[in-house]
């Protein structure tokens, strides 16, 4: 485009443009405004401070170079002195910027071609931020377009009003795009680029699936069935976990359809991934026997605190369980997100029997019993000598084969054995060095204060400076892979919280902390309930 165009063809140009790129006309006019004013500053010198005004209207130009009015002129090109400011503008004080008209010019190739540039890059900065706008809250959509261009694997979209990009590893395995084709994909990301596309999709997506579930089955679109959760082993097999919030209508069915009508245009769409469809449940020991399937589970067993769950399935099951080099189980792990282990029926029994075995050793050694009375404790559910001293002796004189007197004995053997082993324990913290002011700290016991010792920890600062890793370890998750760093108090049993609970009272006792910062903060004031509360959802 030529600067030296004239008023018409500015304007014919500036709505042209406009039209094209989706943008406001007023920002091209401004972008043209910039470009002849940098190919004027050519003319006139770089550090001259041109201004062009171009009248939306009749597309007349004006140049005018700005002139800062000071005491001592130090930049001829854009100050002047108060007196040869006020021979054209008497009214001109110390600080104005007075605005001198310039002669319209003709421009050379040189300017004409710098001024193209500032045009075209004002005009792309204007659509990257339009098509920003446009897309910021869309990330979530699902959008049709057609491919462009790849490179490098990675796939370029015209959306019609802007380009996306789809990277190569969010794209399914062994999917081949090429120029024209139609794509769906799941937006996933919009964020601002200096340069280069500003949207993200995503073929790979877990909620691709689900979004994709929601345009094939109507009862998910109107709100009626739920997706809950999503795993995906991408090109390969996915998990979904649907809910209804209407008793009357069966979620998995729905989301199957006619003899599998709807999952099945799902299934197309994703190249052919086969999708297990599984009722959702509150209750996760149900959950996880789901998403086990199709494989059958004996029992489950629950430990909540580390979120982790144990589940014993028949002999025959266990390769059906695990899947394929692993899949089914680590997409249940995913969906339920709880960490998993599998037992055959066999190798849960044999655990069993060690761990009998071993509380049996226990009783028998420690209390110098008989090995049948071992048994029978350990048979009871007895797991350690602390359990049988502090259990009621009405409770173990109740077992078959006790009495008052033997429940009385066996606890008196208990707490002599736990008193001798606190003074050894003691004796051995005693050694170590550590103070007798950090027993006194809340949550500490002899065990955790030896352990405390071995590991340098011997006065309340010393614990007070601990972080809650430094006690309990910690744990790095890296491509499906768990890698635990032990920390002071490993194999203790002492959870997170009662660790950082020690902490704190530690800093309290050194001084580090008031009561006031240990306290919790108030609980919000409950708003008062209407007269007539919905009914709960499940």
């Amino acid at each position: 485009m030529a600067v030296s165009a004239n008023r018409l063809e500015l304007l014919q140009i500036a709505d042209a443009v406009a039209r094209e790129k989706a943008i406001d006309r007023g920002i091209v006019i401004a972008a043209m405004e910039d470009a002849i004013a940098k190919a004027a500053r050519s003319r006139y010198g770089a550090e001259t401070d041109v201004h062009a005004e171009i009248e939306p209207k009749t597309g007349d130009l004006r140049l005018t170079r700005h002139m800062l009015v000071v005491e001592a002129v130090e930049n001829p090109s854009n100050q002047i002195t108060l007196e040869g400011a006020r021979k054209h503008h008497p009214a001109a004080q110390v600080g104005d910027t007075i605005a001198d008209p310039l002669p319209p010019l003709e421009y050379g190739r040189i300017a004409a071609q710098s001024a193209k540039q500032v045009i075209v890059q004002k005009v792309r900065e204007a659509e990257r931020d339009r098509q920003y706008a446009e897309y910021k809250d869309r990330i979530g959509d699902i959008v049709n377009g057609i491919v462009k261009r790849v490179e490098y694997g990675n796939v370029v979209v015209d959306l019609g009003r802007g380009e996306a990009i789809v990277r190569r590893d969010e794209m399914l395995p062994r999917e081949v795009f090429r120029n024209g084709d139609r794509i769906r994909a799941y937006i996933y990301d919009v964020r601002r680029e200096p340069r280069g596309p500003q949207i993200f999709l995503s073929r790979t997506h877990p909620q691709f699936t689900a979004k994709l579930f929601a345009q094939e089955v109507p009862e998910i679109y109107d709100g009626i069935v739920e997706v809950k959760a999503v795993a995906r082993d991408p090109g390969s097999r996915a998990k979904i976990a649907v809910i209804s919030r209407d008793s009357s209508v069966d979620p998995v069915g729905a989301c199957v359809g006619m003899r599998g009508s709807r999952v099945q245009a799902v299934v197309n769409e994703l190249q052919g991934e086969k999708i297990d469809i599984i009722p959702w449940s509150p209750d996760i020991a149900t959950f996880v026997v789901n998403a086990l399937a199709p494989a059958e589970v004996a029992k489950v067993v629950l430990d909540e605190d580390k979120e982790r769950i144990e589940v014993v399935v028949p002999d025959a099951q266990l390769s059906l369980a695990i899947g394929r080099r692993g899949q089914n189980v680590r997409l249940a792990s995913q969906l339920t997100g709880w960490d998993i282990d599998i037992l055959t029926e066999q190798e849960e029994s044999e655990r069993r029997h060690a761990e009998f075995e071993s509380r049996t050793k226990i009783f028998v050694e420690a209390l110098n019993l008989d090995e049948v009375v071992g048994q029978l404790l350990a048979s009871e559910g007895f797991g350690s000598i602390e359990e049988l001293a502090l259990v009621d002796q009405k409770e173990l004189a109740s077992i078959e084969g006790f009495d008052d007197d033997t429940a009385r004995e066996l606890q008196e053997r208990a707490k002599e054995y736990l008193d001798k082993l606190e003074g050894e324990l003691d004796a051995k913290r005693v050694e170590l060095g550590v103070e007798d002011a950090v027993k006194e700290v809340p949550g500490v016991t002899t065990k955790v204060l030896v352990a405390l010792g071995e590991n340098g920890v011997k006065t309340v600062e010393d614990l007070a400076g601990c972080a809650t890793d430094d006690l309990t370890g910690w744990t790095e998750r890296k491509d499906g892979e768990s890698k635990h760093e032990p920390g002071f108090l490993d194999g203790l049993d002492v959870s997170r919280e009662v660790a950082e609970a020690m902490i704190m009272q530690a800093r309290l006792k050194a001084g580090w902390v008031t009561e006031a910062e240990l306290a919790p903060p108030p609980a919000p004031e409950a708003e008062a309930a209407p007269a007539e509360a919905p009914a709960a959802e499940a």
